[in-house]
């Protein structure tokens, strides 16, 4: 009998290397061998079916997030997602604010002073990226458009020091040149023409993997369309479009962030190291799902 390895069923079944060994250790992949810490795989084996987590129950993560915002319900998954998904967020692009001056703010329009000063550019920047989560929620069964994407921005640097300065375009695109970790970025002058470019070859497919959107991702920071906020903004967009297609979502937090960085940098040459990344981050999401009883795929 002739065996693949583990990377070839993956590219074979068009899954990740990593679901191919979840799928062996469960058992769920008739002839798998394991040889030593290596998968062999029998090159007849078929791809396992899918299972459905919570499979009887009708609900998804999105409608459950759509019914909890409008009976504005405290303590579900909608309240944990506001929270944690704009603290890590924010965190990681050097934000003051702790977790739980993040919750305070959320939980109860005010602020909790007892660490000393706080840069009011962070409370207002909590409070906005809690309106772009609801817009992204509202938003999350549409395509991707330039509008959506500045308006984004719009919301989460109203109000601002940034929105004071003339040279920052607040809901438009950059006017001077950045960069990100060093490296260049697209020039003002070809930032509309690239967004146009990313956004028809992007839509131009109804189906998205999870590594179509973390291409997506990756082409929007590099693009890097705004003065400011383009990690925030490209997350948001993250989340949305897990929504959309139901996958399981994920959050960046301090433990992931270098591994994040690091994986978007290499995503040109290989994506495993941002795909794995970010299926680490969907396990501590599961966690949030498996406990409020919200059905995904496994």
């Amino acid at each position: 009998m002739n065996y693949i390895s583990s990377a070839e069923a993956a590219k074979k079944w068009g899954i990740s290397e990593r679901s191919v060994r979840n799928y062996c250790a469960e058992g769920r992949v008739n002839g798998a061998v394991l040889v030593g810490k290596t998968w062999t795989i029998a090159e007849g084996a078929e791809k396992p079916e899918r299972k459905k987590k919570y499979s009887a129950a009708p609900k998804t993560l999105l409608k459950a997030l759509k019914a909890e915002k409008s009976a504005k319900l405290s303590g579900g998954i909608y309240h944990k997602i506001q929270i944690e998904l704009t603290y890590n967020s924010n965190h990681i692009e050097g934000g003051g604010l702790t977790h739980d001056q993040t919750r305070y703010i959320y939980e109860t329009n005010m602020i909790s002073m007892t660490t000393g000063a706080v840069n009011i550019d962070d409370i207002v920047e909590t409070v906005n990226h809690f309106r772009c989560i609801d817009l992204i929620i509202d938003r999350a069964n549409a395509n991707i458009t330039e509008a959506l994407i500045k308006q984004l921005h719009f919301i989460l640097k109203s109000g601002t020091s940034d929105n004071r300065l003339d040279w920052f375009a607040v809901g438009d695109y950059k006017k001077i040149p950045n960069e990100i970790g060093g490296k260049d970025t697209t020039s003002p002058e070809e930032g509309a023409d690239e967004m146009k470019k990313l956004l028809a070859d992007y839509n131009s497919t109804d189906e998205k993997t999870l590594s179509d959107i973390l291409d997506f991702h990756y082409r929007f920071e590099c693009i890097h369309p705004f003065q400011d906020g383009n990690g925030r903004a490209g997350r948001l967009l993250l989340f949305k479009e897990c929504l959309k297609y139901n996958i399981v979502p994920f959050v960046i937090d301090e433990n992931n962030k270098m591994f994040y960085y690091h994986g978007l940098t290499e995503w040109p040459l290989t994506k495993d190291w941002l795909i794995d990344t970010c299926l680490s981050a969907q396990d501590v999401f599961k966690k949030w799902l498996d406990y409020f009883k919200i059905p995904y795929e496994k």
